[in-house]
Formats: C-alpha cells, sequence, structure tokens
C-alpha cells in the first residue's frame, strides 16, 4: 500500500497549520502505521524465519511475506474507516455538508473553491481543509476568497486520512448548516481507498488532461458520485473531446452526476452550485 510514494515512511511527518494565525500542530511525528500517533521498540533480526522481538507491541507493521502486507493494509484501512464513521457522524448531526475533492494535480480544485466560495456568498457559510505534501499555499488562496482554512502537509503521504480530518474540524469548529470542502492531495489513486467521513467524493478533471483519465483510473472516478469537468473555457484549444469523455465516465461509473464547468470563467458554474445546494 503507498509502498513508492513515501506514505509508509517511519521518518514522515503530518502537520497541520493555520494560515490565519500561523500556528502550527504536529499530527504525526513518523510512525509506520498510517493513522498510529506512537511509536514502538523493535529489535530485528532479518533471517529467514524474520524472528521479532517487540516491547509490549503487536501492531503489524510492514516486514516478510506478502501476506503480511495485506494484513497490514488491512489493519490500517479498517482503523481509517472507524475513524471516518465517527467523522461522518459528527458531519451529520450537525447538518454540515462535507465534500472530499479529488484530482491529479493542476486540474483547477483551487479555483473551484475560490469561486464558490464567492458565489455561495451567504447562503451558506463554508470551510475548506487543504491536503498539500508542503506550502501552505492553497489555505492561503482560499482563506482571501472568505472561507476559514486549514492546511495539512503530509509530507510524503500522498493522500488525506480520516483522522487528519478529525483533527482539522476540531480546529475549524464548523457550525450546523455549513459546507466543509476537502481539497485532497492532487493524486489520482491512493485517495480513493481512503474514506474521510464525507457525503461522496467529487472527481475534478481538467480538459488538458485528455478524455481517458477515467479509463486510467477507473478506482477514483467510480469512487465519485460526481464528477466535475474543469476548464471548459479552453477546450476548443486543447482540442478537448467532451463526448468522448463522457463516455468513458459513463463506462466506468454510470451513476456518476457530470458536469462541465469553466471555474475561472463561471460558465455553467450554477450547476455545480446546486450540488451544493441539493444536499
Amino acid at each position: 500500500m503507498c509502498g513508492t510514494c513515501g506514505c509508509s515512511d517511519p521518518a514522515n511527518e503530518v502537520k497541520m497549520v493555520d494560515p490565519e494565525t500561523g500556528q502550527e500542530t504536529l499530527l504525526r511525528n513518523g510512525s509506520l502505521l498510517h493513522g498510529e500517533h506512537d511509536h514502538h521498540g523493535h529489535d530485528h533480526h532479518h533471517d529467514q524465519d524474520h524472528h521479532h522481538s517487540h516491547e509490549g507491541n503487536d501492531k503489524p507493521h510492514v516486514h516478510g511475506p506478502n501476506g503480511e502486507i495485506i494484513s497490514l493494509e488491512q489493519a490500517v484501512l479498517s482503523k481509517n474507516d472507524q475513524i471516518a464513521e465517527r467523522n461522518r457522524g459528527w458531519f451529520e448531526g450537525r447538518g454540515v455538508l462535507a465534500l472530499n475533492l479529488v484530482s491529479s494535480p493542476g486540474a483547477g480544485k483551487t479555483t473551484l473553491l475560490e469561486r464558490t466560495i464567492r458565489e455561495i456568498g451567504g447562503q451558506r457559510r463554508v470551510y475548506v481543509i487543504e491536503g498539500d505534501q508542503m506550502t501552505s499555499n492553497d489555505a492561503e488562496r482560499v482563506r482571501a476568497a472568505g472561507a476559514k482554512a486549514i492546511q495539512i502537509n503530509t509530507g510524503a503521504g500522498c493522500h488525506l486520512e480520516a483522522d487528519m480530518i478529525s483533527d482539522a474540524v476540531k480546529q475549524l469548529d464548523p457550525e450546523s448548516g455549513s459546507v466543509v470542502l476537502i481539497e485532497n492531495v492532487g493524486n489520482l489513486v491512493c485517495p480513493s481507498m481512503f474514506d474521510l467521513g464525507e457525503k461522496m467524493k467529487v472527481a475534478v478533471i481538467s480538459t488538458t488532461e485528455g478524455e481517458d483519465k477515467p479509463l486510467k483510473y477507473p478506482h477514483m472516478f467510480r469512487a465519485s458520485e460526481v464528477v466535475v469537468i474543469n476548464k471548459m473555457d479552453i477546450a476548443e484549444v486543447v482540442e478537448f473531446d467532451e463526448i468522448e469523455c463522457r463516455r468513458n465516465i459513463a463506462e466506468v461509473n454510470p451513476k456518476a452526476k457530470v458536469i462541465s464547468v469553466s471555474a475561472k470563467t463561471g460558465v455553467n458554474f450554477e450547476e455545480w452550485l446546486e450540488v451544493l445546494k441539493d444536499n
């Protein structure tokens, strides 16, 4: 699981940043397991039998044959799902709509959020959780647009997880009836595996990426109830075939609601805003 992206690196740190105050909070100080906040001692003898001496800790961790790695993945996802359900209950109990926006880097998620914040006006309060490996640039942008925001820097990690959202929500303290928009780390693979407690995933694809992204990354588009095709203002210039893209989305997920917009110019943006109003 995420074996090549650095998520499992014991040295990886995850921090939360409040762009308004500049306050930084360390959420993870390097842990082998996703979602674990503690460390445990090891004495490893790496022979064929792969014996372990653990000091008072029986948590699964990545060593040995493939079966052990699968066990770790199941344990990680199970723990994440438990926290996600708690998040979902918290959101539902307060009438808060939480959406998880996923895309590849550069699809225009942040621009979509900026226009959403500005156009929704006083109809509904918007809060944003920004996920990036480094910098608070996007949180600063959405804050300038008028929303309270929290930045989560995942370091080498390629996605957000439910415990990170739980920590961020405590900091944001969204009011009843509001909207929490989660901008996940730009990645069309790993975020599809991790439930954050959102009501739905929203996949954002841009016209500059080509029409075949849903076929290349079917798990993400299959997991998303809404797909936003962004940057329609330059579709003709980049020779984007919207009909083919919609056909590819339908092949992977025929139930997905597909909306074509330009977050930059506002073309057809009302259809996107209806998703927020109807949920």
